[in-house]
């Protein structure tokens, strides 16, 4: 079984701040995209990454080994355009992660790719522990039941001629994969996340990574 990897960086990431999008913005003297690409370098065996096209070139600097798409208005247009460009000799599956989550453990990628013997997809997430509360003009009008809840997060894997024909058949945007995966009838399975696969959002967010790669160097 062949399993390949989109890594999708081909949005602005503008409440990051900075002066470049935040998947080139430096992290532990890298590139956050450079760390992305490396904790799946080794355990799939294709990459692609799917970028701005005003970005091709750095990527290919920073990639030689990986195809380089040109990213699409949408996040689901990203997507599709480096399933396309899979299409012709497709692998068996395929994992599609965020290129602003450099944290990624091997553990989680191998944890998804052994989902996918048992589901057409699978996705990995954290259960809702705290509380939830819904508001309106800066105050709290009620709470929100937690028990089906999770937080969602990438990798999310999935057969690939399952989630081709997804794609070709959703209309618009999604928040995600498994959003696309659900409206074409397709089971996604959850999977046991991880608490250090954050997602770069916000400026603080670098700082807490930081703290995570330093703690991961310690051991």
């Amino acid at each position: 079984m062949q399993t390949a990897a989109i890594i999708v960086a081909a949005g602005r990431g503008l409440r990051a701040g900075g002066d470049v999008p935040k998947q080139w913005q430096m992290l532990a003297g890298r590139p956050v995209l450079a760390t992305t690409l490396d904790a799946f370098r080794g355990r799939v065996a294709r990459l692609v990454v799917v970028v701005h096209p005003d970005d091709r070139p750095r990527a290919e600097g920073l990639a030689p080994d990986a195809l380089v798409v040109d990213g699409g208005a949408t996040r689901a247009q990203s997507v599709r355009n480096a399933l396309e460009a899979l299409a012709d000799n497709p692998p068996d599956r395929v994992l599609i992660h965020d290129g602003a989550r450099p944290l990624v453990s091997g553990d989680l990628i191998a944890r998804m790719a052994a989902a996918l013997d048992h589901a057409p997809g699978a996705a990995p997430a954290l259960a809702v522990t705290d509380a939830l509360w819904r508001g309106a003009a800066g105050l709290v009008v009620g709470t929100q039941d937690r028990s089906a809840l999770w937080r969602a997060q990438t990798p999310q894997g999935f057969r690939f001629d399952a989630i081709l024909a997804a794609h070709r058949a959703h209309p618009g945007d999604a928040a995600d994969d498994v959003e696309v995966a659900r409206a074409a009838g397709l089971d996604v399975a959850i999977v046991e996340g991880d608490e250090d696969n954050i997602k770069l959002t916000f400026p603080g967010d670098f700082a807490r990574a930081e703290r995570i790669i330093a703690a991961r160097k310690a051991r």
